[in-house]
């Protein structure tokens, strides 16, 4: 699980120091880095898309009231410490994303949902690796515009694995 380690590092020099970081000047000089759950192989999965038999294009909402414009795909199903969940994934031009909320939003995880880009195998597969999950830049400071999650994709089964929530005093 070292490649979370790299990855989570370079994250934190991006954050830390890169003028295109989410973080205020404010925030840069005392970020000591993100905070993440430990890595956890269960939550890396190779999941089958259930088409919707319908493509259809949806608008998402975001935090200052912005509409993005996404297809609705389909969902993947699965399990979380043996509670059966299901979430859809979208695709824009940008590529394919799966925001959700947890069980665990407000308490370790960012109220609003945290946001994953599933990665195409082929055929009908995707791997969806929780691991990656992330904060939307909005969970940073105010000035970003995010997608909110979708009613269908809020989730009752924790998912203790990817980016916690941001504490910044």
């Amino acid at each position: 699980m070292d490649e979370y380690l790299e990855f989570r590092k370079a994250k934190d020099d991006f954050f830390a120091n890169d003028p295109h970081s989410p973080l205020t000047r404010e925030q840069k000089e005392d970020f000591q880095g993100l905070l993440y759950f430990p890595a956890n192989k269960n939550l890396r999965l190779e999941l089958e898309l259930e088409q919707y038999p319908q493509i259809k294009t949806i608008q998402m909402q975001t935090n200052t009231g912005d509409i993005q414009e996404y297809e609705r795909l389909g969902k993947v199903r699965f399990s979380i410490e043996n509670t059966p969940v299901e979430l859809t994934i979208y695709r824009s031009d940008s590529g394919y994303f799966m925001p959700f909320v947890d069980g665990l939003a407000g308490k370790e995880t960012y109220p609003a949902g945290r946001y994953l880009e599933p990665e195409p195998l082929g055929g009908n597969l995707f791997l969806v690796d929780f691991n990656l999950a992330y904060n939307p830049y909005c969970a940073y400071n105010d000035r970003w515009s995010c997608p909110l999650t979708p009613p269908e994709n809020r989730l009752k089964a924790p998912v203790r694995a990817g980016e916690k929530i941001f504490h910044h005093e």
